[in-house]
């Protein structure tokens, strides 16, 4: 059974209550969970603002950026640990568990170094004054982790409030809470102060909730879906409490006629199988110019026949679903594409070796979804894309600009000037042009607009957000 992590010990909650874990693989159970309340988050809370008050804030930038990369060293000796973690957990293929234990390593690397460049400014006024200002953390801030991600937004959130010197009361994601637990583990073993670092799990209306509401809360990060998100901020408006929102996308793959085939096609490929599709930045809509539309779904679609999906210990194309309702979920997206009439191109094959009561969903490439369907509008959160064809650009720009998200969206064309023109006509916080992710990069600012949200996480631009800015004016003449 799986504690609480306050103040550097394993806790139960004050409830006495349990959540048990799912293998997504086979369905199973396998491990469990505290049920905690608001009790528990009222313990985290006090815990961490104890901490931030009698150490942590006397800790110099410098040594909290030493601090971090010990932390991000032991991350990467027990990188394999986590991994497997990750997989049993989550259901993720080897080498996607394998990627995200490296990015919470690089994650932290990154952000031990920002600890001390995180400047301020001095301004100039009148005669006799000096103006300055200085970036100081919130306090104690909320981050709610997502289960689609776990340690790599994790990461990015987390990394980012501690080094910018905030204390953190984290709440997992209910399907997803293992890796984190043995991270903060990890976090004490290297020499984090009690308190620094929390974690409380449990349901989100009744542990996310509470966390949202808190008084000692200062700052909140959120990565989720609109409908959450939207409880989050109201929550939070209560007491006027500052929050970084990150609700999910509807991201288009834009392909023009004059696009390199052979570089795009493994990146929208892999855009939208990537995480069996739970991915808030999924390219689950593909755009292509009217000319080369027929040829592009054939070349994709053959992709798709051969995508092969089974238990994460298998390490195929694509691991399960993270659970039943998600399942479901995506069961009645395709159940809807059927009714509406709208052709399937190509699917992929879940293997015979897994288990029926596992949670598995065949990618699906359909073709000819009108842009004002459910399926072109509504994050499906699985491995089905959704191609349509356009004429020219202004159409293709109306097209990547119809629905709520702008999150994040992909161009693929040799012409230097569509490039510039397109990355100024589409409305989204992160646009990659003949490339879909970079790598992944956590120095990449990571972000929405829209209903996809605001502030920005990963890069140094996430520190801003977890600082308040002070202005100290001194008169000395």
């Amino acid at each position: 059974m799986q504690l609480n992590y306050i103040a550097n010990a394993s806790i139960p909650s004050s409830s006495g209550r349990t959540i048990a874990v799912l293998d997504p693989s086979d369905g199973q159970p396998f491990e469990h969970i505290q049920r905690s309340n608001a009790s528990d988050i009222d313990s985290a809370v006090r815990a961490a603002r104890q901490g931030l008050d009698t150490v942590w804030h006397k800790f110099s930038a410098v040594e909290r950026g030493r601090l971090l990369m010990r932390l991000s060293q032991k991350i990467t000796e027990h990188a394999q640990e986590l991994s497997q973690i990750e997989q049993r957990d989550c259901g993720k293929p080897t080498r996607q568990a394998n990627a995200d234990a490296l990015a919470l390593a690089r994650y932290f690397e990154f952000y031990s170094g920002a600890c001390d460049k995180l400047h301020g400014e001095t301004i100039p006024y009148l005669d006799g004054y000096s103006v300055l200002t200085w970036r100081e953390p919130h306090g104690v801030t909320g981050h709610i982790i997502p289960w689609n991600y776990p340690m790599q937004i994790f990461g990015r959130s987390v990394g980012g409030a501690l080094a910018a010197g905030n204390t953190c009361v984290v709440k997992p994601a209910e399907d997803a809470c293992l890796s984190l637990i043995r991270v903060a583990q990890l976090a004490a073993e290297v020499g984090f102060p009690a308190g620094v670092l929390n974690i409380v799990t449990g349901y989100g209306h009744e542990v996310g909730d509470a966390l949202a509401r808190h008084p000692g809360i200062d700052h909140i990060s959120f990565t989720g879906s609109p409908s959450v998100g939207t409880l989050i901020q109201q929550a939070a408006a209560l007491r006027h409490c500052p929050v970084t929102l990150e609700l999910g996308g509807k991201s288009p793959q834009i392909v023009f006629a004059d696009a390199d085939l052979d570089a795009a096609v493994p990146a929208i490929l892999n855009g939208i199988v990537q995480n069996a599709g739970q991915t808030c930045s999924a390219g689950s809509r593909l755009l292509v110019e009217q000319s080369i539309y027929e040829p592009l779904l054939a070349r994709l679609g053959a992709e798709f026949e051969n995508l092969r999906v089974g238990p994460a210990d298998m390490d195929l194309d694509l691991g399960p679903l993270i659970r039943q309702s998600q399942q479901q979920r995506v069961w009645d997206f395709l159940s809807d594409a059927q009714v509406a009439g709208i052709p399937m191109v190509a699917q992929g094959r879940v293997v015979d070796e897994a288990p029926q009561s596992g949670f598995y969903q065949a990618p699906t490439l359909l073709r000819d979804v009108p842009f004002d369907h459910r399926l072109a509008q509504e994050e499906v959160f699985g491995p089905v894309l959704c191609a349509m064809p356009f004429k020219d650009e202004d159409q293709a720009v109306t097209l990547a600009n119809s629905t709520e998200f702008g999150l994040v969206a992909g161009v693929w064309t040799r012409d230097g000037a569509r490039q510039f023109r397109m990355a100024r006509r589409i409305r989204s916080g992160q646009i990659f042009i003949n490339n879909y992710g970079a790598g992944g990069g956590v120095e990449l600012p990571f972000g929405g607009v829209k209903s996809s949200g605001y502030g920005r996480e990963k890069g140094f631009e996430a520190l801003l957000g977890f600082t308040t800015l002070k202005t100290v004016a001194i008169r000395h003449g």
